[in-house]
């Protein structure tokens, strides 16, 4: 009787290749619960910063929200913007700002900016804001 024997060349380095697999998944499923552990615990160290909130809508002449008009936030007494951000698809927008008690102007910057149905928008006024401390002041950018 003849019996054949196939050696396969790669056969060990396979099995090799296995046993570096699962030495690498073993040695990460014990050290993951460890690290996960620490940065949990660094997570817990930092508390979040206090901060206030502006959140406000721009509304179009049709009382609807309007999007992507770019609104524009600075303290009060001072010339140049220091906060832009866009009104989303709600026509809303927010904007961290630092605690403590502060005036704010709060305006829409229409430069180039035409309605969908390609009409040039303006806008009714800007608004002041006071923040006394952490706290949310809600507005409302009203366009004509």
């Amino acid at each position: 009787m003849i019996t054949l024997r196939l050696s396969l060349p790669f056969v060990s380095s396979f099995r090799f290749f296995c046993r570096e697999i699962f030495t690498a998944l073993l040695f990460t499923a014990l050290c993951l619960p460890l690290i996960s552990a620490s940065s949990a615990a660094e997570r817990n160290d930092k508390k979040p910063r206090p901060y206030a909130l502006i959140f406000g809508t721009v509304w179009g002449p049709d009382d609807h929200p309007v999007y992507g008009v770019k609104v524009k936030i600075r303290r009060a007494g001072q010339k140049k913007p220091r906060w832009e951000l866009y009104s989303d698809h709600n026509g809303e927008f927010a904007q961290r700002l630092p605690t403590g008690k502060a005036d704010y102007v709060v305006w829409a910057d229409l430069q180039g900016y035409k309605s969908p149905a390609g009409k040039a928008l303006q806008l009714v006024s800007e608004v002041n804001v006071h923040i006394e401390n952490d706290e949310r002041a809600d507005i409302g950018l009203h366009l004509k």
